[in-house]
Order: C-alpha cells, then sequence, then structure tokens
C-alpha cells in the first residue's frame, strides 16, 4: 500500500488530476491526496458475476462505499442478457438509490 500511496502521491505532484487504481486503495489516496484527486477503478462486478481472470475485483456497492469517483464495469454489462437494465442497477447503486 506504501507504494501505491507513494505513486499516486507523485502523480499528483507531476500535476495529473487522478489515477487509476484498485477499489481497496482509493480510499487510501484519498486520504493521502485529498478528496479532488480522482480515482477510476476498474474491476467492478455485480456480486453474483464471476470473477473469471482477474484476482482484485469488488462490487458497485464497495466501490461507493470506498470514495471511488468513476468506476470501469465491463464483462457485467457485455455478458449481460439486458445490459440496459444491469447498467441501471449499477447506476442505481452509485448514485445511493438502492
Amino acid at each position: 500500500m506504501d507504494s501505491v500511496i507513494r505513486y499516486a502521491k507523485n502523480a499528483k505532484d507531476a500535476g495529473l488530476d487522478g489515477v487509476v487504481c484498485s477499489v481497496h486503495e482509493a480510499q487510501a489516496i484519498h486520504e493521502a491526496c485529498g478528496p479532488e484527486f480522482l480515482t477510476v477503478t476498474p474491476g467492478i462486478r455485480l456480486a453474483s458475476d464471476s470473477k473469471d481472470d482477474q484476482k482484485r475485483v469488488a462490487t458497485p456497492a464497495l466501490a461507493r462505499e470506498r470514495g471511488c469517483d468513476y468506476i470501469v464495469v465491463g464483462r457485467s454489462i457485455t455478458k449481460a442478457g439486458n445490459p440496459k437494465e444491469v447498467f441501471e442497477e449499477i447506476e442505481e447503486t452509485m448514485n445511493g438509490t438502492v
């Protein structure tokens, strides 16, 4: 975790607006770099989805809880029978309406 924070601080010092990081580091990055420093988190899956080849996945609810600014959702939507319905479910979760 120390190296992740160090890299995030280096990115901020270099003038970047944020970093791509795991949901598991987003909260610590915000604490170290400030709430305005953006976190983009891939590996977001619905709880019912398979992890497939990814090891560090998280649900949209956990991403919201950890303060992620933006999430990247792939397979949960692209493999869904009704992608629009899944998108709306994720959007409701991120907006705190679920």
